[in-house]
């Protein structure tokens, strides 16, 4: 059980006090590289590295044979709703989590080109985000592979690239992390701490 005093770990090795001692009111403190390292921390080893380790895994049986595909995809399905509350600010999504995932599709720069409009978004959030996160199963007869375009057809069937969607994914946090790096990017840093200053602080 926790005690009161008990520090509470927000990353690998680092305690919430280590957050709440940061000093980010400066734009050019040297502690703002540090705050975007604990976010990097926090995702990957809870999140991205576990995913990474079932997609290698998965990469020495045939494609018939492969076996995380839904693993993988609820990983990244969650963690669409986590980058763009850390975008946006939200201390939490909920009544939200439609808008937010299908933000995040709309929007990303790495997603956007395969969801173009609310109707692909829409799909995807109920097919595979609420289909896994909620029933353990994708809705419909949609697919999941581990070959393929990031997302596609085929026949009357649509089906998502696991593999694609997590590189994606990845590629998109890691330009966000670049991008908070840039002090002119004055929202964006105050909506990142305004999401960690409330894990840090509940």
């Amino acid at each position: 059980m926790l005690e009161k005093d008990q520090d509470m770990y927000i990353a690998p090795g680092v305690s919430n006090k280590k957050w709440i001692d940061l000093n980010l009111d400066d734009e050019d403190s040297p502690d703002w590289i540090e705050a975007i390292k604990i976010l990097r921390e926090r995702i990957y080893a809870r999140y991205l590295d576990a995913a990474n380790l079932l997609i290698k895994d998965d990469e020495t049986r045939k494609p018939i044979d492969r076996k995380y595909g839904f693993t993988i995809l609820a990983i990244c399905c969650l963690l669409m709703e986590t980058i763009q509350a850390f975008k946006d600010g939200l201390t939490d999504t909920n009544g939200k989590s439609k808008s937010t995932v299908k933000k995040f599709l709309m929007e990303s720069p790495s997603f956007s080109q395969f969801f173009p409009d609310d109707d692909t978004a829409q799909s995807f959030y109920e097919h595979y985000r609420c289909g896994i996160l909620h029933q353990a199963e994708v809705q419909g007869d949609s697919l999941v592979w581990s070959v393929g375009s990031l997302r596609g057809t085929v026949g009357t069937k649509q089906y998502v690239n696991r593999t694609e969607i997590y590189e994606k994914l990845k590629t998109d946090f890691d330009e966000y992390l670049e991008r908070i790096k840039e002090k002119h990017n004055t929202e964006l840093r105050r909506n990142f701490r305004t999401k960690m200053d409330f894990i840090a602080r509940k």
